[in-house]
């Protein structure tokens, strides 16, 4: 994934690693879906890529999924690949594995041969210039290949509208201050470009052939599991420290009550936490 170095924008991936590798643990059943739905269109890859690929949780998902392919798993944090590798070993995949360390797209100049299979989820979105970037990813494809970019969906929901303390709606206002420093974010990205995020038009303009769009659901219902709670705090203690600045005193304190594990109304505790969330997946296929 790209880094930048900016003010509040900042992200400490090495940090934010276990609640990265916490969430895509909890979202594997989702991942599994994106993957059957995938395998209707690349059949049997030979090299699928895992560009921005993070921990290497849905990684060495692909390569359960793909019991066939090689897939290599690039990313600008090498305390992410290592924690790839880690997961790697433990699964006994090693030799169906390997990793880039280095920036998007240029790192995708190291990979020995083209890929049937590109996956870029949520990792677009962390270069200056989109389309540029998608043009890159393109040319990294073999005749025939497939890109599947996971961009949008639907922002996450844990609670319900009125949870008792504070002002109702408060998922509704954090959600209206990430967008703001989402785009604070985009704008200190070096050669950042300004872009309609209408990715399949943006696919066919890297060349390729837009061939499906799909949304998955995350849907667990109250009351969750331990491991679901956890995600929930985490989530919600990263969007404390990173917004804290866009919401008010009432917000911020009704935040801190949630995030109490003293507190009868916090998220630990509470019967009525759940986790929803809509992943949206686009393809595009390369001329053969």
């Amino acid at each position: 994934m790209a880094h930048h170095h900016d003010d509040h924008t900042d992200i400490d991936w090495a940090v934010m690693a276990p609640l990265l590798e916490a969430q895509a643990e909890l979202f594997t059943p989702l991942y599994e879906r994106v993957m059957a739905w995938l395998a209707e269109e690349v059949s049997a890859p030979g090299l699928v890529v895992d560009t921005g690929s993070g921990p290497g949780v849905v990684s060495c998902l692909f390569a359960e999924a793909f019991p066939g392919a090689r897939v290599v798993a690039v990313d600008g944090s090498e305390p992410l690949l290592e924690r790839a590798r880690a997961r790697v070993a433990r699964l006994g995949l090693a030799d169906r594995f390997a990793t880039i360390a280095g920036e998007l797209p240029h790192a995708l100049g190291h990979l020995d041969y083209p890929a049937d299979l590109l996956w870029a989820s949520n990792s677009l979105h962390h270069l200056g210039d989109q389309r540029a970037a998608l043009a890159a990813f393109a040319e990294r494809l073999a005749p025939g290949g497939t890109l599947a970019l996971l961009e949008g969906g639907l922002p996450a929901r844990f609670l319900p509208r009125d949870i008792g303390i504070g002002r109702p709606g408060l998922q509704a206002r954090i959600d209206a201050v990430e967008t703001e420093w989402f785009a604070q974010m985009r704008e200190s990205l070096p050669g950042a470009v300004t872009e309609t995020e209408d990715w399949p038009a943006l696919l066919t303009a890297a060349g390729l052939k837009h061939s499906g769009t799909r949304s998955f659901l995350l849907d667990l219902p109250a009351p969750v599991t331990d491991r679901a709670r956890a995600y929930v705090a985490g989530s919600l203690t990263r969007l404390r420290d990173a917004l804290t600045d866009g919401l008010d005193a009432e917000d911020r304190a009704t935040l801190d009550r949630l995030l109490d594990p003293e507190d009868e109304a916090s998220v630990h505790r509470r019967r009525d936490v759940f986790v929803l969330k809509a992943h949206t997946v686009y393809t595009a296929v390369r001329a053969s």
